[in-house]
């Protein structure tokens, strides 16, 4: 059985009315290409504007006119602002033929003029010498896993750069937005995307009312032998929505959560403290969730003897969850949450 590691760093309708309220937007190419121009929807007095961050402290004196956005999700934050990154990474898992996602591609066409952004790949960490040849004025970084020399390679070259606010891949989608919309000049607007993106999520929790106060754990199988299991702590993404949704991580899993760490690793001789009232991990096929259904040491966690979880197959499912972003979620809530629903009445992926 092969891992599904990348998932551990990975990670309907985009929210078009929120996306073309703004727009003054960026085209996509190389160094000499010049911004689409269109009306300002930067509030006023937004600049200057100081933001501190886990890699030093950014002053950004002027509205940004090219963006980069780097990290998994992090072109969606510009984007759902009305402002087109010129760069953004190459969405590899998940991803469309143009590396890019179909809520992305939806809320980019809502903007008269835009281009698609360079794709950049970020495998070997963020591509500086590409960056900087898209002669950005500002690189996003709150979703990402810039690492300090970069960083410092980046504002030498005079580029501001935004990182993210605590520890790499632990930003939620909210500190992005509030971030982002104040290194862009359009709090305003990121505020009222908040609304919406939240009240979305109290909507779906109304939808599915036995979700309210059932414990999970987030996890899966690190090795074909089962030898060990990876658990997502309370500092990553998924587990931070399905508490928004009114669900609860288990005692087990806070007690096992380190500040800057979004996962831990237990021995399979433990497998039973993985136990809850729903057990969710991921799956490359429905081999797979055979395989996890019928194994000995995973049939040690209780909720999947029982047929209380759920294996994600489908890569563009649940990848909201994992990058949540104001474009993704509506597509993640609206997909994957009915199967955690179904999972918590006892019709998981073993039925």
């Amino acid at each position: 059985m092969r891992v599904l590691r990348v998932l551990a760093l990975t990670m309907a309708v985009p929210l078009t009315l929120s996306v073309t309220a703004a727009c003054s937007t960026g085209a996509a190419g190389d160094g000499d290409t010049e911004a689409v121009e269109a009306a300002s929807g930067v509030d006023a007095d937004a600049f200057p504007v100081t933001i501190e961050h886990a890699l030093g402290e950014t002053t950004i004196e002027d509205e940004p006119k090219r963006v980069v956005a780097a990290g998994f999700s992090g072109a969606d934050f510009p984007l759902s602002l009305g402002v087109v990154p010129v760069g953004a990474a190459k969405i590899t898992y998940a991803g469309t033929e143009e590396f890019s996602t179909t809520y992305f591609d939806d809320a980019l066409a809502e903007i008269d003029g835009a281009e698609a952004p360079t794709r950049l790949d970020e495998t070997d960490g963020l591509p500086v010498d590409e960056i900087v040849r898209l002669e950005p004025d500002l690189v996003t970084a709150t979703q990402s896993g810039i690492t300090q020399e970069e960083y410092d390679t980046l504002t030498d070259a005079g580029i501001d750069v935004v990182a993210y606010p605590n520890a790499p891949y632990t930003t939620t989608w909210q500190e992005s937005l509030e971030m982002e919309g104040r290194a862009l000049g359009r709090s305003e607007l990121a505020a009222q995307i908040e609304d919406e993106t939240t009240q979305l999520i109290a909507d779906t929790a109304e939808e599915f009312p036995q979700l309210q106060d059932k414990t999970f754990t987030f996890g899966g199988p690190n090795a074909g032998d089962f030898s060990s299991f990876y658990v997502y702590t309370d500092q990553d993404n998924r587990p931070r929505l399905l508490t928004d949704l009114g669900m609860k991580n288990t005692e087990f899993v806070q007690e096992n959560s380190e500040d800057g760490q979004f996962l831990f690793n237990v021995s399979s001789e433990r497998a039973s403290s993985l136990d809850a009232d729903v057990f969710l991990t991921y799956a490359t096929s429905e081999d797979e969730v055979a395989d996890l259904a019928s194994n000995p040491l995973t049939r040690q966690i209780p909720a999947i003897a029982d047929n209380r979880w759920y294996a994600t197959v489908d890569v563009t499912e649940a990848v909201g969850f994992s990058a949540p972003s104001p474009l993704s979620l509506p597509s993640a809530l609206e997909r994957y949450v009915p199967q955690v629903a179904a999972a918590v009445d006892g019709n998981g992926s073993g039925s």
